[in-house]
């Protein structure tokens, strides 16, 4: 024979099942990264000028593409994808956007600012020395490698194409692989729980 919760016990065991609840992350088109992955402490500059280091990254869910602003293709498309997603969703998501340059010999803070501003000005530009990438990049598993072009010291950068999820707590949790599909992707970052 069972017996019932008194009122007041069971009103204390709603409480704490409801405020003790994490949301889990759902990805139908993504990959999730089983276990999460912690990310390296790290410090970059961002398009403004200032100082960006992990830290920045806590508190809220951060989706990453690394690439360079000189890239003919792949970076523009990819960031394009992104900002078309971001369109499709029908509230504001939970999420920012950062773009890590690859290319630090050429990609400033001044033309990451400017190069950003065709997609979203409110998007984080990144750059900084091989020294000072290789922690962040390191920690997401993402690659890239300078390739010369010709004789005249002119040359372009190989890199991962995956977009990295990353959550409040500052850790890699999942990923999107090219192709990217801008449906898709905005299906999954309206998933995405509150910080």
């Amino acid at each position: 024979m069972s017996r019932a919760l008194p009122a007041c016990c069971l009103s204390l065991f709603l409480l704490a099942s409801c405020t003790q609840r994490d949301e889990p992350l759902v990805l139908t088109y993504g990959t999730l990264t089983e276990p999460p992955r912690p990310i390296a402490e790290f410090r970059l500059t961002d398009q403004t000028g200032a100082a960006f280091s992990r830290t920045n990254l806590l508190g809220q869910w951060t989706l990453l593409f690394s690439g360079f602003t000189h890239c003919p293709d792949i970076c523009p498309l990819t960031l394009g994808i992104i900002r078309n997603a971001e369109d499709k969703l029908e509230t504001p998501g939970h999420h920012r956007v950062v773009f890590v340059s690859v290319d630090a010999e050429r990609d400033t803070p001044a033309l990451l600012q400017e190069y950003l501003g065709w997609f979203d000005p409110d998007w984080v530009g990144l750059s900084g020395t091989r020294a000072a990438l290789n922690p962040l990049l390191d920690s997401l598993e993402l690659g890239y490698v300078r390739v010369p072009l010709g004789s005249e010291g002119d040359y372009t950068m190989d890199h991962s194409t995956a977009v990295v999820l990353i959550d409040p707590e500052a850790r890699l949790v999942g990923y999107w692989k090219a192709p990217l599909d801008a449906e898709r992707l905005a299906a999954d970052l309206a998933t995405l729980p509150a910080p």
